[in-house]
């Protein structure tokens, strides 16, 4: 299959999903702008300009709560690339704070729609332009099954989700005519730094079963999955793509 090389911007590339899916975008021959809380955190990997190239690769500094972070990503990539027509929201954070939490715990609560949900529409208006010049623009955002039902009883990370995937919903809407294409990936259980934090909680928090690592989608399975969607044309690209490793009942 022809694959056209695009230019995408990543965010939480360091590790987990993220960085599953800058290395398999990289290898598949397209140009990477990485934001990145800490820019020393890929040194010496394939992902370092070092090793791939400043022309295949650019790192940046980002912080989603930071509201002007997205707009000088965005001003960097531009004037390092020319332009770019794809953008893949893998940042996220995880909370355990429940419906009753404790005095105290507003603050997570606030971090975590900060992070979770305006990180991804900051950025998305910073790139706007950018995508829907191109004609054929690009938008993947992590989501999580999270988003689509709430089988535990983590009130701030869901409601952050739900929240997100009415915002890709809106993404779609806005970017239609435009030909920019949304794809919501919403995955179950990956084995990941976070799934790990969230079977070590509190039982109450989540209803769990055991299951090996090597039973969850894997990073790398997400990384493939959005390789395949970049290859899509406009007339065939998914809005919402579910991924499971258990049944959903």
């Amino acid at each position: 299959m022809f694959v056209a090389v695009r230019t995408l911007l990543i965010s939480g590339a360091s590790r987990g999903i993220g960085r599953a899916i800058a290395e398999r975008a990289l290898a598949d021959g397209h140009r990477l702008s990485l934001g990145l809380r800490d820019l020393v955190a890929l040194q010496g990997t394939v992902l370092d300009p070092a090793v791939a190239g400043s022309d295949r690769v650019l790192l940046h500094p980002y912080v989603a709560e930071d509201t002007a972070a997205a707009q000088a990503w965005v001003a960097a990539t531009t004037a390092h690339f020319g332009g770019f027509d794809g953008l893949i929201h893998s940042a996220g954070v995880f909370s355990r704070v429940g419906l009753l939490f404790e005095p105290g715990e507003e603050q997570d609560i606030a971090n975590t729609m900060e992070v979770n949900l305006m990180g991804p529409w900051w950025l998305t208006r910073a790139a706007w332009p950018q995508l829907a010049a191109h004609g054929e623009g690009r938008i993947q955002v992590l989501v999580s099954m999270s988003g689509k039902r709430s089988k535990g009883k983590l009130a701030a990370y869901t409601a952050s989700k739900f929240a997100l995937l009415g915002l890709c919903q809106t993404m779609r809407n806005e970017g239609w005519e435009l030909g920019i294409r949304v794809t919501a990936i919403c995955p179950g259980w990956v084995n990941t730094d976070m799934a790990a934090a969230v079977r070590s909680g509190p039982s109450s928090r989540w209803p769990t079963q055991a299951m090996a690592a090597e039973d969850m989608t894997q990073p790398e399975d997400i990384a493939s999955l959005c390789s395949e969607l970049l290859c899509l044309p406009n007339r065939a690209v998914p809005f919402e793509l579910a991924v499971n490793c258990s049944l959903e009942r």
